[in-house]
């Protein structure tokens, strides 16, 4: 069914435009030969990606895992689907330098299936249409990680198909529950199956070629990260009938807390990452950001240059400290009932090296309620050490991203959104967080949010760079 299903969309993709190259997509002198045909077949294969609802929860990312082990299977590559929990599996497959393989020396191409929940009702499209329009693709995943995946897909199947000569083993992993960081994330992966793609490098999802006005801006290379902590606030208070109000209700000392939550501002903290990316992103900024930029660290302006760049852009000001959403909020049960508990859940994201238990201490000072109590619930972030910048992969992405973006600084960069590299970096790994395709901020305002999207020509040019990568790091010269 899934077979007839996927055939089906296929004609019907063809028939919207998918495989004909992009006019704005230059002819390829890849290592790999034609990236250009590569990409339009890759097109396809997001466009399928995106029509299998891996929506996590459940995920059902076993369905994905069958199709991309079914691309690998025809190109001669030999895939291996690795079931996690029942429904939920990932896929590994390998290219081989030699007989005997050193897994410190390999490179491990990473993007995960599952993708976020929708509400149909604010999308203009099918979420999982893959729908054509104005040049994107729009669906669910588009952009996190399902074009991730199809690039993985492209380049690994491009060197195959070269049979290039590689100086090191290039192994392609799919995982499965990333957005819930469950029982069946990276995390289990790795306990039961490291054997299977351990890697001394990794590139993965996370950092970004920010692109404005048509031009590359810089290329931020993710080789740090903020973990994500949810933490539930829960009010308590005597239940009742909702004609006799009382003082003790615990919705309104819910709304109490979270309102206060909602507008307190952690300390500003710089990490070495976040420093250097600061000074090279002032460099090419107009002078008035550029001159907050630099004053970030002064103890006169400081607090004020957070502001202003926080309010320019918000992901600039959740780099500088630990943030805090509130994200859902339940009680009741009736209308006319007085709850006898309200909850509300934050997402925290913390900066590397803060621990959330200071952190709470004093929000619970803020709140100050004998009726609300904050709960750490489970399968929070771990905090990683950051990926080195002197590493010869670091160089390598460096290097290629410099030459394909003339003018545009490589800089590196802590995300404030979480990925599966905190786990490959606690088990050694130097891992590299870049989406290769240009976006623009409006592009990324829609990850986790309506009418995700990516431009069919900026997906085509994350093909071509990313091959350009791996073979400037993994082909011998």
């Amino acid at each position: 069914m899934l077979a007839a299903y996927l055939f089906a969309a296929a004609v019907a993709l063809k028939a919207q435009g998918i495989p004909q190259a992009s006019p704005t997509t230059p002819a390829s002198t890849s290592p790999i030969g034609d990236t250009v045909a590569l990409a339009r077949e890759a097109n396809v294969w997001l466009a399928q990606l995106i029509q299998i609802n891996t929506t996590n929860p459940p995920g059902n990312e076993a369905a994905a895992a069958k199709y991309v082990a079914g691309i690998l299977e025809k190109e001669g590559i030999t895939p291996e689907i690795l079931e996690v929990t029942p429904g939920r599996s990932a896929v590994v497959a390998r290219l081989r330098s030699s007989a005997i393989s050193d897994p410190s020396r390999a490179l491990l191409l990473v993007a995960h299936m599952d993708v976020v929940g929708t509400d149909r009702s604010r999308w203009s499209v099918d979420p999982f249409g893959a729908v054509i329009k104005d040049g994107y693709i729009y669906g669910r995943g588009a952009l996190d990680d399902k074009s991730m995946l199809a690039a993985n897909l492209a380049v690994i199947i491009g060197f195959k198909r070269a049979n290039a000569r590689l100086n090191r083993d290039v192994i392609f992993l799919a995982t499965d529950d990333e957005e819930g960081s469950g029982d069946a994330s990276i995390k289990t992966l790795i306990a039961k199956n490291w054997d299977k793609f351990a890697a001394g490098f990794a590139i993965n999802e996370g950092g970004e070629v920010a692109m404005k006005g048509g031009k590359v801006q810089y290329v931020a290379v993710q080789a740090s990260e903020k973990v994500s902590v949810n933490v539930a606030v829960v009010a308590k208070g005597p239940a009742g009938h909702a004609s006799l109000p009382t003082k003790e209700n615990a919705v309104v000392h819910l709304a109490a807390a979270v309102a206060k939550i909602g507008s307190y501002s952690a300390p500003v903290h710089f990490t070495s990452i976040v420093r250097r990316y600061f000074e090279g992103l002032a460099a090419i900024s107009d002078d008035e950001i550029a001159k907050w930029m630099r004053s970030l660290d002064t103890p006169d302006r400081g607090d004020h240059a957070q502001r202003v760049l926080s309010d320019a852009n918000p992901q600039w000001g959740s780099m500088l400290r630990d943030s805090i959403a509130p994200t859902m909020l339940t009680a009741g049960v009736r209308p006319n009932v007085i709850p006898g508990e309200a909850r509300a859940i934050l997402n925290i994201r913390l900066l590397p090296g803060d621990t959330i238990n200071v952190l709470l201490g004093e929000l619970t000072k803020l709140v100050n309620d004998p009726q609300v109590r904050l709960e750490v619930q489970p399968n929070g972030g771990l905090a990683a050490p950051p990926s080195s910048l002197e590493s010869e992969f670091y160089a390598a992405i460096s290097k290629v991203a410099a030459q394909e973006f003339a003018g545009a600084p490589v800089l590196p960069y802590q995300s404030p959104w979480a990925t599966d590299s905190a786990q490959l970096r606690l088990h050694n790994v130097q891992a590299y967080g870049l989406w290769p395709f240009p976006v623009t901020d409006e592009d990324l305002k829609r990850m986790h949010g309506d009418d995700e999207r990516i431009s069919i020509a900026s997906f085509n040019k994350g093909v071509d760079l990313l091959a350009r990568i791996v073979a400037e790091f993994a082909v011998a010269k």
